[in-house]
């Protein structure tokens, strides 16, 4: 095993690429995933980070929290309600449980928390640019989602298009909102290795694979998860979720044992086995097959399910023990602000103290990071 950053993939000469030099292969195995789009706006995304990386999710804690600290110390009234409106873009799974945890912290977790704000009174804003939530839901179960955000404060904005995010708000349908926090989740696209293949794309950058998930003209060659353009029994694409990327990968390795064996490859076939989306404690919403739950029984399986995958009887426990100690306690876990600058000292200097990133401050000659 060897940490190295894939630059190109020569499909002819069998070599990866990479920025620790070249290596061969017999079998190749593409699942690089997938990062957000700002949909030809990549500037947006400094003042709109994704949720795609544990680094963008420590960032998104950071902002968040900081907000509120920069709202309790201004005062500016305008500048106080623009660090506590906060602004999710994009209305599927993702962005439902953003703005669903941001209402929940807003109202119940930080509401004793500070002396000169209301974090009662934060205002959170879904936007969404199609006709509803959670399009890929029910529509039943998308009405429920977004009566649930309601109840929880969330202001869900559909037929929405977002224009513009700078480091003073947003311009969506013409309306502008006044914020300093944008947290995005509106669209992904497919790693951009896999244009180093020369091989067809689909608009997400998805490498189109044959029914064996490999590359036409290499059976050798393996695209899974969201990197890969597989479709299902109905002809459509299907979506880029981690149940898919589960059977996928099981079904490669089947493939490659299969080989060694003289084994005839089958079709990979998925099996769906639904879809589901957390909203807030005791909220959420779940559709398989032809059945549609939602609320606290919704939610009892959203949690089963995510305990089940994990990794070991032990996390399982523990995880358990946790989440049932913090429901039933309503207790409150470490909030902490982590700044990207770690130096004291900037590089080649002697006493120079280094930068300050967002929630330092200055106590003698040296940076202290906030609490």
């Amino acid at each position: 095993m060897l940490e190295a950053l894939a630059e190109r993939v020569d499909l002819d000469q069998c070599r990866v690429h990479t920025n620790r030099g070249t290596f061969t292969y017999d079998y190749l195995i593409l699942a690089c995933g997938s990062k957000h789009t700002y949909f030809g706006h990549v500037a947006w995304e400094e003042h709109a980070p994704g949720l795609k990386t544990l680094e963008q999710a420590t960032e998104i804690r950071r902002r968040v929290l900081s907000a509120f600290e920069r709202a309790e110390s201004e005062d500016d009234p305008e500048t106080r309600r623009a660090w506590l409106t906060f602004v999710v873009v994009g209305g599927g799974p993702t962005g439902v449980e953003l703005s669903g945890a941001l209402g929940e912290l807003s109202r119940s977790t930080l509401k004793r928390d500070f002396r000169r704000i209301d974090p009662q009174l934060t205002r959170v804003v879904l936007i969404e640019a199609g006709p509803r939530i959670l399009p890929s839901f029910d529509a039943a179960l998308s009405a429920t989602a977004t009566r649930d955000l309601e109840r929880l404060g969330v202001q869900v904005w559909t037929n929405t298009a977002v224009t513009e995010v700078d480091e003073e708000g947003v311009d969506a349908s013409g309306n502008r909102l006044q914020t300093k926090t944008v947290l995005w989740a509106a669209g992904v696209q497919a790693a951009s290795l896999g244009a180093s293949l020369n091989m067809p794309l689909d608009r997400q950058g998805r490498v189109v694979v044959s029914p064996e998930l490999c590359i036409p003209g290499h059976s050798n060659v393996f695209v899974v998860g969201d990197q890969a353009r597989a479709v299902g029994p109905d002809a459509q694409p299907l979506p880029g979720v981690a149940t898919v990327a589960l059977q996928q990968g099981r079904y490669v390795g089947l493939a490659i044992v299969g080989d060694l064996r003289k084994k005839a490859r089958k079709p990979f076939f998925y099996a769906d086995k639904g879809q589901m989306a957390t909203i807030g404690r005791s909220r959420a919403v779940l559709q398989t097959g032809r059945l549609r739950l939602a609320g606290p029984l919704a939610w009892m399986a959203w949690l089963l399910v995510h305990i089940y995958y994990l990794s070991g009887f032990k996390n399982r426990a523990l995880v358990l023990i946790q989440w049932a100690y913090s429901y039933f306690t309503f207790a409150r876990g470490a909030r902490l602000i982590v700044n990207k600058t770690w130096q004291f000292y900037e590089a080649g200097t002697d006493d120079r103290p280094a930068k300050l990133g967002s929630g330092q401050s200055v106590t003698g000659d040296a940076p202290r990071p906030a609490l």
